[in-house]
């Protein structure tokens, strides 16, 4: 997967950076990292949520792809861990 904003497709560049997560996040094109950030921090679901302002259960269900969390909530989560976005939902292949 390349960067987000490499895309060919030019209706995708419409888009706010907001509705670019959004969107690629829908779509399942977005395989994100927090359980791997999160246990190499040593840190659990619930000690995540609470330092990011979320239950345990928003967590695990980002975690597991059933949640589309905001760009706020993404922000958050990726300081907590000491990353950027980009490293965390699209860092890599």
């Amino acid at each position: 997967m390349s960067h987000i904003l490499d895309t060919k497709n030019p209706k995708e560049y419409y888009y706010t950076n907001k509705s670019y997560i959004y969107d690629f996040y829908c779509r399942g094109d977005v395989m994100n990292k927090i359980k791997e950030y999160r246990t190499l921090s040593k840190m659990s679901q619930l000690e995540l949520a609470k330092q990011v302002g979320v239950a345990r259960q928003t967590i695990n269900l980002i975690e597991n792809q059933k949640y589309n969390p905001s760009l706020d909530l993404c922000i958050r989560i990726a300081k907590a861990l000491g990353t950027d976005l980009n490293t965390l939902f699209w860092g890599g292949e």
